[in-house]
């Protein structure tokens, strides 16, 4: 017998007790590959290759037949920003600098500026500019400790 359990004499995995894989534990119909379908093919939106719906999707239960969401409530089960803000108006010291750095980062790859320059060209200069004009186009999201969250836009808040 070898030291590391695999040579003759089956080791320990003889001895675990666990689920194993054995012949009808595949379905032989589903196919592992079957995200593209073949051509002339089609699924229908948010219908997986396999005949699947989405992982959030539900089947009608007792007849029901599948109803339109209603426009604003957003689909059953998917988070929604608070309607009533309880946080801070004002742009944290954590929040300002992951901005100007995410924005910085968008201006150095040739993202359009959003403010007039005055011979400026360092990104975190025009980031900090366009900071101080309200003009950063980015969402923070809050998140709170019962799991909801709320979203400010960066010119909402209130920074110094």
């Amino acid at each position: 017998m070898s030291d590391d359990g695999f040579g003759g004499g089956g080791g320990d995995y003889e001895d675990y007790g666990g689920g194993a894989f054995n012949d009808d534990a595949f379905d032989e119909n589903y196919d592992l590959l079957a995200t593209e379908l073949p051509d002339g093919e089609a699924t229908g939106e948010g219908e997986l290759a396999n005949g699947a719906n989405g992982p959030d999707a539900q089947e009608p239960q007792n007849g029901e037949a599948s109803q339109p969401a209603q426009a604003g409530t957003g689909m059953q089960g998917e988070r929604q920003p608070n309607k009533v803000r309880v946080t801070t108006p004002y742009l944290t010291k954590y929040e300002r600098a992951r901005v100007l750095g995410t924005r910085a980062l968008q201006i150095s790859m040739n993202a359009p500026v959003l403010v007039p320059l005055d011979g400026e060209t360092d990104a975190l200069q025009i980031a900090i500019k366009e900071l101080s004009q309200r003009k950063i186009p980015l969402v923070i999201r809050r998140y709170l400790p019962d799991g909801s969250f709320e979203d400010w836009s960066v010119s909402e808040l209130i920074s110094d």
